[in-house]
């Protein structure tokens, strides 16, 4: 769980790496209401997966798909990788991207777990200039109600969202932080991170 104060330097971060994207995508078109649609229709299908009857454990490989459908990979692993792409060659970026893809959405989805028992309300909608800010609420089962909030844009060609804060935690910051790590460790080496992210999933 992050402090107050780490998550403010979180979003003050998050901040820089927001208005960088945001330089290399043309103008949003959607509106309010498309992104407010597009995560009500997120959360209708993670109860649709929770309300199937299916043990939990079977649940996990369904959540990790709905990450992949909803959630912008691409821009989330260029955002990942950070300046140690600028170095890599196009098939060692295509190669990081798909590792991340599996590892990621491995990840995030099965926290989507969390959400049965419970229930998820969209609360606002907020202007960005990459896209929108869905703040929602989700009710979790014997917790008390979290922040769960979507970062939506459209300029993959259709609505995805690129970033989300779970509990005040900026999923975007924290994977930059954790490949980083990963490419320290190894020296640099791409590839062997790559492989080893693989593995991960």
């Amino acid at each position: 769980m992050m402090t107050h104060t780490q998550t403010k330097l979180g979003r003050r971060a998050f901040i820089g790496g927001v208005c960088s994207i945001a330089v290399a995508r043309p103008a949003v078109a959607m509106t309010a209401d498309d992104a407010t649609a597009f995560i009500t229709r997120l959360i209708a299908d993670i109860y649709r997966v929770i309300d199937s009857g299916v043990p939990e454990a079977d649940m996990i490989p369904q959540f990790e798909a709905l990450f992949g459908r909803y959630a912008d990979i691409d821009i989330m692993a260029q955002y990942a990788l950070g300046v140690d792409g600028r170095s890599a060659s196009p098939a060692q970026k295509a190669a990081f991207s798909d590792a991340f893809s599996g590892y990621i959405a491995k990840k995030y989805g099965a926290r989507f777990g969390e959400f049965i028992g419970g229930r998820i309300e969209v609360e606002s909608a907020r202007k960005i200039k990459p896209g929108y800010e869905i703040k929602t609420t989700a009710y979790l089962r014997g917790e008390s109600p979290i922040d769960v909030i979507f970062l939506v844009s459209d300029k993959s060609g259709e609505l995805q969202f690129f970033n989300m804060f779970l509990e005040g935690v900026n999923l975007l910051l924290t994977e930059r932080s954790e490949i980083g790590s990963m490419l320290d460790q190894r020296g640099g080496d791409l590839d062997t991170a790559t492989l080893d992210l693989k593995v991960a999933r």
